[in-house]
């Protein structure tokens, strides 16, 4: 019985832990969020993949330059304020 709980994965029970590298999953889920978005908000799939494309960079990039003005934020402009 032990063995079978050992070999099972339980997905929400059980998370993969993959904290160190979760920076490669922002591409993959950016680019599922711009498909399911542009699959309901476009009239006609004409020129699809190119707006799923263009959105995907839009979220990453968009990301990426969150991280950066958080991290400017903290280091740089709270100890400005600290004095």
């Amino acid at each position: 019985m032990n063995a079978l709980l050992v070999l099972a994965w339980r997905p929400f029970l059980d998370p993969l832990n993959v904290h160190d590298i979760w920076w490669a999953f922002l591409v993959p889920l950016s680019f599922g969020i711009s498909v399911v978005y542009k699959a309901v908000r476009m009239h006609s799939l004409e020129g699809y993949w190119k707006q799923v494309a263009i959105m995907t960079v839009q979220i990453v990039l968009c990301m990426i330059a969150l991280g950066l003005a958080s991290f400017l934020l903290i280091m740089v402009y709270v100890k400005y304020m600290a004095n």
